[in-house]
């Protein structure tokens, strides 16, 4: 029995976009999205898996792949290949043999096929491309992403699709993308699993623009405030500084004002439309090129303002949008008994739509560890939700290559040298999610002080104590 993570984006080509692309084109589209929405989950450990129609394309997939990787100087991509037996391509006269074993050599090493699963699994490659193996019966928690370029029906598709189904730490989605197959074929073969599915409307980019126009008619933001606003947040990081922030935070404050000043009912709709917004577009720019670039400027100024705004009074104490990870938990029967499907029932799987945006109320769960220190120290009322601030700027810290190799060489001290200089680049990488602290962080020089001392010896100790680490 394997914990089940269930493919939560699945984008299939329309079929005048798709039948247009060549292996060459294809590739392109892969890498370019693997490398920037794929590489960087799971703590930058995710990894994809190309699923081909013949060994003849997963050879031709292979060369393009890595010719693609070399030109655009990919390093950090490496890819394997596997399928079985030996095949001979080519025109006649100028054919040539491959194996496996062939393609994947690299200088003096020779992966063997019963090697090829423990290669896949470190750090090395992280795309594997397949044609007729690895389909079914293989387990790679880390396999976050699938490319399908082969047609699949019955229970090959459900076992094919499957593989991304394997739950690990830090992975909370999956994705595939599909040159070949038609929605109505993937439902009709997982259909036979469940007993009724349902799947409601397409997704439609026009939609974006539908919610931008009624977002604009509440008139709490206004044009050239977005242009400014963006005007710092494109900044390359390397030049951005804190007063960057600072002039960020002033440009959009006046748009909190005007939102305070809306009727209670028209901030709740305004609120929502917000979300919408940043979660529509979130998904659509995965795969669609959009050429709008207002809308990226609008997604971007949209992140912050949704921070700054007040607490939706109404919703959830905290917003925890996935940053809270379970590390403790007890398990105690409660009943025993059957659960029975009932013929008839239906069930809907529904795309990021203008709906749907509600979050559903739990209890309140306390969280207390630096924020506790930080309240006790300076007087500060820093709730659980500012932990989860901090527990996710130490996520970036541990993800982070550079760092975890200098805590591994280095004393604590040492270490808290490097940590420390790198810290406020990883606060500004988050800084549409928590102003209040950050502020602090940066203006309060005690403050940054006491604070940057808890999250090095918190960051230091916890990727030395990890399983494999010595």
């Amino acid at each position: 029995m394997h914990d089940i993570i269930c493919p939560n984006e699945c984008v299939s080509l329309n079929t005048a976009f798709r039948n247009g692309l060549n292996i060459g084109q294809k590739t392109s589209v892969m890498i370019e999205h693997f490398n920037t929405f794929t590489r960087h989950k799971i703590g930058g450990k995710a990894k994809a898996m190309v699923v081909t129609d013949s060994r003849a394309a997963a050879i031709s997939y292979k060369k393009a792949f890595d010719e693609y990787i070399k030109e655009n100087g990919y390093s950090h991509i490496k890819t394997l290949v596997a399928f079985s037996g030996k095949i001979t391509v080519g025109e006649p006269g100028a054919e040539a043999s491959f194996t496996e074993e062939d393609m994947n050599r690299e200088g003096k090493r020779t992966i063997r096929e019963s090697e090829l699963p423990e290669y896949f699994g470190t750090d090395e490659y992280n795309v594997l491309i397949v044609a007729d193996k690895y389909q079914t019966g293989y387990d790679q928690p880390l396999l976050h992403t699938m490319y399908v370029d082969k047609r699949l029906s019955g229970i090959k598709a459900v076992q094919t699709l499957s593989r991304l189904n394997r739950k690990t730490d830090g992975k909370d989605d999956t994705f595939i993308l599909d040159f070949v197959n038609d929605r109505q074929e993937i439902f009709d073969s997982f259909q036979p699993y469940y007993e009724e599915t349902t799947i409601s409307e397409d997704v439609d980019p026009q939609q974006l623009y539908d919610i931008s126009k009624k977002l604009d008619e509440y008139q709490v933001y206004h044009k050239d405030e977005i242009e400014a606003f963006c005007s710092v947040f494109f900044k390359p990081k390397v030049t951005q500084s804190a007063s960057d922030h600072a002039k960020m935070n002033a440009v959009i404050d006046p748009a909190v004002v005007r939102f305070g000043e809306l009727a209670e009912k028209d901030q709740d709709s305004f609120r929502k439309l917000l979300a919408t917004y940043k979660s529509l577009y979130s998904f659509l720019s995965q795969i669609i090129p959009f050429h709008d670039s207002d809308l990226e400027k609008l997604y971007a100024f949209v992140r912050m303002l949704l921070a700054k705004l007040p607490r939706d009074r109404s919703g959830p104490i905290y917003d925890f949008d996935e940053e809270v990870a379970l590390k403790y938990y007890r398990l105690e029967k409660q009943s025993e008994g059957a659960i029975t499907l009932q013929e008839g029932e239906r069930g809907k799987v529904s795309g990021p739509v203008e709906v749907g945006t509600a979050k559903a109320k739990g209890a309140e769960a306390p969280l207390s560890e630096i924020i506790d220190v930080l309240n006790e120290r300076f007087g500060t009322d820093f709730k659980p939700g500012d932990q989860l601030f901090l527990d996710s700027i130490k996520a970036d810290a541990k993800a982070d290559e550079s760092l975890r190799e200098k805590a591994m060489a280095n004393s604590l001290e040492n270490f808290g040298l490097v940590f420390s200089k790198e810290l406020m680049n990883l606060f500004i990488d988050r800084i549409d999610q928590n102003s209040e602290i950050f502020n602090r962080y940066n203006e309060d020089k005690d403050f940054q002080k006491v604070l940057t001392k808890l999250m090095t010896k918190d960051v230091y100790g916890e990727i030395r104590e990890e399983p494999g680490t010595t």
